[in-house]
């Protein structure tokens, strides 16, 4: 007999029933999400605290936290949903801060196997020392996100970073496009400074790089491993103050093989699925959804085969 889900699965029930039909009708093992965010509890609450307080950076918009609970709860969730691999995005704020986000996120993994170990870093002197034990430590994905650290990614304090990562081949989720608000450097053009001096960066552009998508979208096509996740993108709500252009769906098509499925869970003001339909309803057909939903993710971290069966079974 079935085991009783958890709590926090029963809750959301009809959320993963809609999200688990939506990967089974592509003949899909589940989904690969490179954007989902687990960090110390007490910081999480503190961003959550932010978007209730429609801090600057929310851009002044209204930003229920759909997936408001404990960790554990968000764990059974996510796992009910099928997503067979997520990671840990986690970020300073200011200096003297990465180290120790790292230290946790060391544990999280180790305690988490289906979470890519996640890591970060912030414009210091000694961010190539603790990027470098973090890669050694087994780091998978590192995040940086400009818009909330305020800092350059051209900042030479960082050039030894982006090299190393650049030589290891660990990708990098970089929020570095100007939603919901703009920040001192965001954009397109501090990135395509590092690019230039770093072309071999796994670098992965979240949000699309909204609302500057073209300009983004041109560097995924000028550098082979930049890849772009679609957190937000598409979605009823990121399309009310940063609507995609449908002229450029061919290019978006043609990319189809870097693009990755991002969904900002659990800080997302919408349910889960809805992430899911908005990329259905670009109308890039099967193969494009299948890719993006898991096989691109899948490819670019080495995930093992899995069975539909075997993915997203219910949690006791």
């Amino acid at each position: 007999m079935e085991a009783e889900p958890a709590a926090g699965v029963r809750r959301f029930r009809r959320d993963a029933e809609e999200v688990r039909s939506f990967w089974r009708r592509l003949g899909l093992p589940g989904l690969v999400d490179v954007h989902t965010h687990f960090m110390p509890e007490r910081v999480l609450r503190k961003v959550w605290d932010y978007f209730d307080r429609l801090g600057p950076l929310t851009g002044g918009v209204e930003w229920p936290i759909t997936y408001r609970a404990e960790e554990e709860e968000r764990l059974a969730v996510v796992r009910e949903f099928g997503v067979r691999s997520f990671t840990a995005m986690l970020y300073p704020h200011k200096a003297g801060m990465a180290r120790w986000l790292n230290s946790w996120a060391v544990e999280f993994a180790r305690r988490t196997p289906d979470c890519l170990h996640t890591a970060t870093f912030f414009p210091e002197p000694e961010a190539v020392e603790y990027v470098r034990e973090a890669v050694e430590q087994g780091a998978r994905v590192f995040k940086a996100h400009v818009q909330v650290g305020a800092y350059d990614p051209g900042d030479e304090l960082l050039d030894p970073v982006w090299g190393l990562l650049a030589e290891v081949g660990v990708p990098v989720v970089v929020h570095c496009g100007s939603g919901p608000a703009p920040g001192k450097h965001t954009g397109p053009e501090p990135i395509r400074r590092v690019l230039g001096r770093h072309p071999r960066l796994r670098l992965v552009v979240a949000h699309m790089g909204m609302p500057e998508y073209e300009d983004f979208l041109e560097l995924a096509e000028r550098y082979a491993e930049v890849r772009l996740d679609t957190t937000m993108a598409f979605t009823d709500f990121g399309e009310r103050f940063a609507p995609f252009p449908r002229r450029v769906l061919p290019r978006l098509a043609g990319l189809g093989d870097r693009v990755l499925l991002g969904s900002d869970f659990p800080n997302i003001p919408y349910p889960y699925g809805h992430q899911l339909y908005a990329l259905e309803r670009l109308g890039l057909g099967e193969g494009w959804l299948r890719a993006v939903c898991h096989d691109n993710g899948a490819r670019l971290f080495g995930l093992p085969e899995a069975s539909a069966e075997a993915v997203g079974a219910p949690v006791p």
